[in-house]
């Protein structure tokens, strides 16, 4: 994702992401990862949850509840254009371009 940040500034795109962790672990997640985008936190999960992206999922033959990697194409109305869930991350910058494009 943060490869491509100049390609998406160049169409007006802004990355985001949010996750339920708190603010001290996403700060330390970006200072080893470099991200370059805003990380907010959702504690509680109520987003993920309004966007489907809480629920039960399975790992390793363990189902449990827990955020579903998703990753969202929003207009600036709120508009969601795009909806991808189980997501890799090196699919997500791809899909939205698609979907940009369609």
């Amino acid at each position: 994702m943060s490869a491509a940040l100049p390609e998406l500034d160049k169409l007006g795109i802004a990355a985001v992401g949010i996750s339920p962790d708190p603010p001290d672990k996403q700060q330390k997640f970006d200072e080893k990862h470099t991200l370059g985008f805003p990380l907010l936190s959702d504690a509680d999960h109520a987003v993920a949850e309004r966007y489907g992206a809480w629920g039960t999922k399975k790992s390793y033959g363990k189902t449990s509840e827990g955020i579903i990697r998703s990753s969202f194409l929003i207009d600036e109305q709120g508009k969601i254009l795009g909806a991808w869930y189980k997501v890799r991350p090196d699919d997500t910058v791809p899909k939205a371009l698609a979907a940009l494009e369609g």
